[in-house]
């Protein structure tokens, strides 16, 4: 972690001087004050100078785009990273050629990635935020397939009479099956099995 002691006439000048060496921002720097320091006599006699120690604290989310930055590149993927926080969740969305090879069949190396970088953001920051990884607007297209899947398994329980399970899906992505079920009078969703096989069941309630 970089730190630097430095001075000035007060604390705050010893700061912005601290600040131009370090090349940085107040909001990146948790600020020590060693002496406060002393005005002279007329300004001048006995003057003391402030002293601060200036250390740079690490963020989270430019660490976790870094992060993701480099898993494209190793996966040879010259990705865009655009970046936005909304309270304590952080959307990344990536774009750029041969983006597909990072959302994967089914989005699973895209759910991969997102994993990965949720645990980088969350390492060692003061601030716990939850996570999306988007490529190009596939979140948007997947929610809509999986909508489509969950009403059409659901008539499908119903015709039958019988429970219907989907195939093994994320948390957030069993998540949508339930939201876009829940009005559903014929039927109820349950998750059963072990992650990360864990699936959504469909079940007639007549």
């Amino acid at each position: 972690m970089k730190e630097i002691t430095a001075s000035g006439q007060t604390v705050e000048e010893a700061v912005q001087s601290a600040l131009e060496q370090l090349d940085t921002t107040r909001d990146h720097v948790e600020v020590e004050i060693i002496d406060e320091g002393k005005k002279g006599i007329l300004g001048v006699f006995g003057t003391k100078r402030a002293f601060v120690k200036v250390t740079m604290v690490k963020n989270q989310v430019e660490e976790a785009e870094a992060f993701l930055q480099e898993v494209a590149e190793k996966m040879n993927v010259q990705a865009d990273v655009s970046t936005t926080v909304s309270d304590n969740h952080v959307t990344f969305d990536l774009s750029g050629e041969k983006i597909a090879v990072l959302i994967g069949k089914h989005g699973q190396t895209l759910n991969a990635i997102q994993y990965l970088v949720h645990l980088v953001l969350n390492k060692n920051g003061g601030q716990f935020y939850s996570v999306t990884v988007d490529a190009e607007g596939y979140r948007g297209r997947r929610k809509e397939t999986l909508e489509a899947l969950a009403h059409k398994m659901a008539d499908k329980a119903e015709r039958l009479n019988k429970n219907v399970a989907l195939e093994a899906m994320p948390a957030f992505e069993r998540k949508m099956i339930h939201n876009a079920l829940q009005h559903n009078q014929q039927v109820s969703t349950y998750s059963d099995g072990v992650e990360p096989h864990r699936r959504i069941v469909i079940k007639p309630l007549s």
